[in-house]
């Protein structure tokens, strides 16, 4: 992928591994290099197949891991997994043009049901041929997977060993996960939210509710954001999450983006809405570029202008279209008081800028510098008061935490046409936005 492109997973019909395998394979990622490192897995009884499937009428990739009778789970068992009760739909799921079938021939033989902990499952990774970047991934996703058993069962972490994490087909569907990403590289990964069906789910360890827990503790302890559906069922499985978790950068969309290219990923299970998940290769627009990447710092010195010339040039700027507008007191050359006027502007604005300080000041020269710089993502609304309607901008912190601050202007309104102190309507504004 480019410097400018980012990846992003639209989980709809929630996450699963083989569903995010299959949408980055449709979006890009080099088939033949997946295959090489497939091939060295050092574990046997399990066939991949990557196929074409229509899912709603619509074409998807499909990457599927077939495993043999002695390793069979029932992941796709829809009356094992929710009872009788489910009700099979017809998404128009059926394969056609079969792109390519491998097989891994067990010759050793296995026990039914074997289970792994994390010592085992690194040393298969270890054992497969693949890039050191796929490898730590790979590696990562399964250290969250451990952590979150470990959280759900109440065992220290490297006495975890599980069944369904731990069987063979979420090892070759994370280690092809983790092929594939490293295959496209892309440096940032939106995923705003999973969504996530009710009900309850059959495992290894019984009926448990959804989202099961290894799901709930990789969201609580990743921020991740969950919205549920009322649809019935498990669409966010663990190994679904625990990707999410290695390598989502960023929870909020760009405000603008064009897209380059779409991947199709198909899930197993079916429900009343298509299982698919879509991957996208985007660009930000290059307006959204100027708000939030690189901006131009104005300055200059000026000891022969007014207060009244100096506080009109501020307006202006502002109105021009200005971030930020500021004076610093300085002593200039023979020891004359004065102020350095400070502007924070898009690159598009500095022309507009510099015209209005030349024309306005008595300024003749400007300096001018390039700065990058981090911005939060912000929105603003209307709250209620017992005294009328007030704006507050929203801001989201990296980890995904709101901050509301009250809005000067209708804080200020408020203050005066009430009578009321500006500290007192600040907090009870700001408390209100909080709720």
């Amino acid at each position: 992928m480019k410097d400018n492109e980012a990846l992003y997973f639209e989980c709809e019909s929630g996450i699963s591994g083989d569903m995010a395998v299959a949408a980055l394979l449709d979006v890009g990622a080099d088939q033949t290099v997946l295959q090489k490192a497939l091939d060295s897995i050092p574990a046997h009884g399990f066939t991949t197949r990557i196929s074409r499937v229509n899912k709603g009428g619509v074409s998807c990739c499909d990457f599927d891991v077939i495993l043999d009778a002695e390793h069979e789970n029932h992941d796709h068992d829809m009356e094992y997994l929710f009872g009788h009760e489910h009700h099979h739909d017809d998404d128009g799921h059926g394969h056609h043009h079969e792109e390519h079938e491998h097989h891994h021939h067990d010759e050793h033989g296995h026990h039914h049901h074997e289970h792994r902990g994390l010592a085992e499952i690194n040393d298969v990774i270890d054992g497969t041929d693949m890039t050191d970047g796929a490898r730590s991934l790979a590696k990562k996703i399964f250290l969250i997977l451990a952590q979150a058993e470990s959280a759900a069962h109440n065992v220290p972490l490297e006495k975890v060993h599980f069944h369904e994490v731990g069987a063979l087909d979420s090892i070759v569907d994370v280690i092809a996960l983790s092929v594939c990403f490293d295959n496209l590289s892309p440096e940032k990964v939106y995923v705003p939210y999973l969504c996530e069906g009710r009900g309850t789910v059959r495992c290894q360890h019984g009926i448990i509710p959804v989202p099961v827990p290894a799901v709930s503790h990789i969201v609580s302890s990743h921020n991740l954001t969950l919205e549920l559906m009322p649809d019935k069922g498990e669409f966010v499985t663990p190994t679904g999450a625990a990707f999410v978790a290695a390598v989502c950068t960023d929870k909020n969309l760009p405000k603008r983006f064009s897209i380059k290219k779409m991947g199709m990923g198909a899930g197993k299970r079916e429900y009343k809405r298509p299982s698919i998940l879509r991957a996208f290769i985007i660009e930000e627009n290059d307006a959204e570029k100027i708000d939030e990447g690189k901006i131009f710092k104005l300055e200059t010195n000026i000891d022969d202008s007014t207060g009244e010339q100096l506080g009109f040039v501020m307006e202006r700027l502002f109105d021009a279209g200005a971030f930020d507008v500021h004076y610093l007191p300085c002593f200039m050359k023979k020891n004359r008081p004065g102020y350095m006027l400070d502007v924070i502007c898009s690159k598009d604005k500095v022309a507009d800028m510099e015209k209005i300080i030349f024309e306005q000041t008595t300024t003749i020269g400007i300096r001018r510098m390039e700065y990058e710089r981090s911005v939060l993502p912000r929105s603003i609304r209307t709250v209620v008061t017992e005294w009328g309607n007030a704006d507050v901008k929203d801001v989201v912190l990296p980890g995904g935490k709101k901050r509301a601050y009250p809005e000067y202007e209708s804080v200020a309104k408020i203050s005066r046409e009430k009578n009321l102190p500006y500290a007192e309507v600040y907090e009870a504004v700001k408390r209100i936005a909080e709720e």
